[in-house]
């Protein structure tokens, strides 16, 4: 049969041949059946299992009458929110309202609402009382559980409970939406449903769940920050699928929230299987008319090779959506899908990743992962690498290779992440020098987010001296190359632990490298991340110990401003960090000072006059010189 589009309306249904659908899929993006999208692999996934999908994309939450496109499914309403949580979607840190959304047609913002889980979930309850609403995603993988949320500034519900829905299916879900489709299949009741892995469901009774650990009640979050980070660390603890144990939240007598472990990582077996699915690469041609999905561009022409990231960043939400053990496609898997992308009429020869959170990591960080799970109170690579960590770039390496020789393949470029502390813990430099030969694009983009080393401690990253010695090789190798290619740092101001002191050494680090970055990233405290933790609570939930924290818009302001020292929008910022930092010494004239001192009404005046007689100086030199000419004309 060929292959097209899932349904989006009940003509597109009945074309099919269709009464009715098993499940709706409602989706805060566009509908874009790519692998990159979420709502792409679960419904595909669905279809390849038997199952009848249709998609609804963006439905206006302000009309009930918007959900009903195919009626009522026979097994459930499937909500996601989209790639993306909704408030990171619609807002900047500064709490601003973006005016641009890539997963929209057209880039169109405001065709999704706030909390979209939340008000799809009420919307659908309104008219179908009783048929199963499973959410999935990422914004409702995050929120699973009680969490912070930086928009409101308060502690929520699990949105679970908030949006009406009776299942969370959090992390890729792939394992679990096809046990619990099967489930429902068979005629078992969502309320029964309290057992699948990767899954979150809602009892009345404790004594219903025999062998969960108890977390804190949500009145005694709400009473308590501390218990909150000791709740949170409780969590983050439970993300392993080999070692997690079935969690419980009380929020009253008769209303309990489990979580059940995450459900286990995909084989590459299974990952090729679902990367191979009829997909048709593509947004629907429904958008054409409205300019397409700007998304669609950043993706088009990458390949995911990986999922899962070991380097667990603080201020990073993998650990609770992918988790830390790698999982990976197969070479075959990665080089039929670029021969695909080759067939594409606007394919120009270039490949633009390969990768995933992480790019060159192919293969979890030690041998026990795939059988005891990831440590729980131990990192791979913080504070340093873990004797135990198998450090290896062969099979990435192999993998670019192959891509390289694909006919019609001119460059494959890597613009995913690249862990460059996973990279110096090599022995081997054939991968690093390979990456600057033929991976390339001019600039490489890499994140070592702060160069103080108090704020790496707090952010989970390897200290300064490991990205200096990064930076030493990329350079000593592009040099032998011949090649002029430079690295781009991303950094990240107002980070849990970042008092002006550390961001004053971060501006000074930028003066000596000669480089001011024309963006910088504001710490942003988003859903289930421990810098996020730390902000609400004040303490770092793996210690208990106190952490700084920037809170007021104006020391954010200033520590941004310090990064871009060099912007004359920031002077005043600059001056009064400076000031408050104790740090006037670099405040003057010298090679090492940041800013000149305030001009004065005086200084004002006399550089005036010292303008307006250069300037005169000018004319007058330039009418003799006219007059001279002229002279000798005659």
């Amino acid at each position: 049969m060929e292959n097209k589009f899932l349904p989006v309306s009940r003509r597109d249904m009945e074309d099919r041949g269709w009464d009715q659908v098993d499940f709706v899929y409602i989706s805060g993006d566009a509908y874009v059946d790519h692998p990159s999208f979420g709502h792409a692999i679960i419904t595909r996934l669905l279809e390849a299992h038997g199952y009848k999908v249709g998609i609804i994309a963006q439905p206006d939450w302000k009309d009930r009458e918007s959900v009903t496109v195919f009626g009522e499914p026979r097994l459930a309403f499937l909500v996601s929110a989209g790639n993306m949580d909704s408030m990171v979607n619609h807002y900047s840190v500064s709490k601003k309202r973006r005016s641009h959304d890539a997963y929209t047609p057209g880039g169109v913002m405001g065709k999704r609402p706030d909390y979209a889980c939340v008000v799809y979930g009420n919307l659908i309850r309104q008219t179908y009382k009783h048929t199963p609403v499973i959410l999935g995603g990422i914004e409702a993988s995050l929120r699973r559980l009680a969490h912070y949320d930086y928009w409101s500034d308060r502690l929520k519900r699990s949105v679970l409970l908030d949006s009406g829905a009776d299942l969370i299916s959090y992390g890729m879900g792939e394992r679990s939406i096809v046990e619990i489709a099967d489930a429902l299949n068979a005629g078992i009741q969502v309320s029964d449903l309290t057992y699948i892995d990767g899954t979150v469901c809602k009892v009345k009774s404790r004594e219903s769940v025999y062998d969960a650990e108890e977390l804190p009640s949500f009145s005694e979050l709400q009473k308590d920050r501390l218990r909150y980070a000791e709740s949170f660390y409780t969590q983050y603890c439970n993300t392993d699928p080999f070692t997690a144990k079935r969690l419980i939240e009380p929020y009253s007598e008769h209303l309990y929230v489990v979580q059940n472990p995450p459900a286990r990582p995909l084989s590459q077996t299974e990952m090729d299987d679902v990367y191979a699915l009829p997909y048709m690469r593509t947004y629907h041609p429904m958008y054409e008319k409205d300019g397409g999905i700007p998304a669609i561009s950043e993706v088009k022409f990458s390949l995911i090779s990986n999922r899962g990231c070991f380097g667990a960043c603080s201020f990073c939400a993998l650990t609770f959506h992918q988790g830390r053990i790698i999982q990976t496609r197969s070479h075959e898997s990665l080089i039929e899908e670029a021969k695909l992308l080759t067939e594409e009429p606007d394919f120009k020869g270039y490949i633009h990743d390969v990768g995933g959170p992480t790019a060159n990591f192919r293969h979890p960080a030690c041998e026990k992962q795939l059988t005891y799970g990831a440590c729980k109170n131990r990192q791979c690579l913080f504070p340093k690498p873990c004797r135990n960590l198998n450090v290896d770039h062969k099979d990435y390496l192999k993998l670019l290779r192959s891509l390289r020789e694909i006919p019609k393949v001119k460059k494959v470029f890597i613009r995913s992440g690249i862990r460059f502390d996973y990279v110096m813990a090599d022995p081997d430099d054939t991968f690093m020098r390979e990456l600057c030969e033929y991976h390339v694009s001019g600039q490489l983009k890499v994140a070592p987010e702060h160069i103080a080393d108090p704020v790496l401690q707090m952010m989970g990253k390897p200290e300064n001296s490991v990205y200096r010695a990064f930076a030493e090789k990329y350079k000593k190798i592009n040099e032998e190359l011949g090649k002029k290619q430079y690295l781009v740092p991303y950094l990240m101001s107002s980070h849990p632990g970042s008092t002006l002191k550390e961001a004053v050494a971060l501006a000074e680090y930028l003066r000596d490298l000669g480089y001011m970055p024309e963006q910088v990233q504001d710490f942003y405290p988003t859903p289930s991340t421990i810098s996020t933790c730390m902000y609400y609570t004040g303490v770092d939930p793996r210690t208990m110990k106190p952490v700084y924290v920037p809170k007021s818009p104006h020391e954010k302001a200033m520590q941004r401003a310090l990064i871009q020292y060099r912007n004359p929008k920031n002077y005043e910022l600059v001056m009064e960090a400076l000031k408050k930092a104790g740090r006037e010494d670099l405040i003057g004239f010298g090679k090492h000072c940041l800013i000149r001192p305030r001009q004065t009404r005086e200084d004002r005046y006399f550089a005036r006059k010292r303008q307006e007689s250069k300037e005169a100086g000018t004319r007058k030199k330039k009418k003799t010189i006219r007059h001279t000419h002229q002279k000798k004309k005659k």
